[in-house]
């Protein structure tokens, strides 16, 4: 399986508590909420079809939380973001969870990366990260990821987690696919290729 990294980023890189302010998850943090007023129809839509093209979801503890209590509590799965991810596998990286609740769910723990190379291996489909933050910076880290498709919102936040660090491994990209939509949303769609060159 292809694994890709789908998230929501400010123009300065932040990923952090993009849907909204919350003191367990972010505590301390004050300029949640930057990416829904960005957003519009058509911007949310295709967000919602990344969603739906997936075969799976590779989750991080934090976000599965966070979406189980959510989306897994919604039986109406005419939503797409909810129709997409109940039915669908869900793996979540975590040493702590033993029992996860919604259906589906498939908990990696011990060696993470042994854990995601296997899922990998898998013939065919797209292992999708959505959220995760952390996870998704450990992923690139490892270099487990195959594409980053990053929804960019037009606003500067100024503060909070970004999804690069100031100091990491550096990688080439190539552009898959970008689109625009009215609000100023942009989304882009990289594929991984190895080690950048620099002249």
């Amino acid at each position: 399986m292809n694994l890709t990294i789908s998230i929501q980023v400010s123009v300065d890189g932040v990923m952090q508590a993009n849907g909204g302010n919350n003191d367990e998850l972010d505590p301390g943090f004050a300029r949640g909420g930057w990416a829904i007023p960005t957003g519009d129809k058509e911007s949310a839509a295709y967000i919602a079809s990344t969603w739906q093209r997936a075969d799976a979801f590779l989750l991080g503890r934090k976000t599965y939380g966070l979406f189980a209590s959510y989306w897994g509590g919604q039986a109406d799965d005419s939503n797409p973001f909810s129709g997409a991810m109940n039915p669908r596998p869900k793996y979540v990286v975590s040493n702590t969870l033993t029992d996860p609740a919604w259906k589906n769910t498939t908990v990696i723990s011990g060696d993470i990366a042994a854990g995601i190379r296997e899922l990998k291996a898998q013939p065919g489909g797209e292992l999708v990260v959505v959220g995760s933050g952390v996870l998704a910076r450990w992923l690139l880290e490892n270099e487990l990821v195959d594409e980053i498709n990053l929804i960019v919102c037009p606003v500067i936040v100024g503060d909070g987690l970004r999804l690069f660090p100031q100091q990491g491994k550096d990688f080439g990209l190539e552009l898959v696919e970008t689109r625009a939509f009215p609000t100023g949303v942009l989304a882009h769609t990289y594929r991984l290729t190895g080690r950048p060159n620099y002249a």
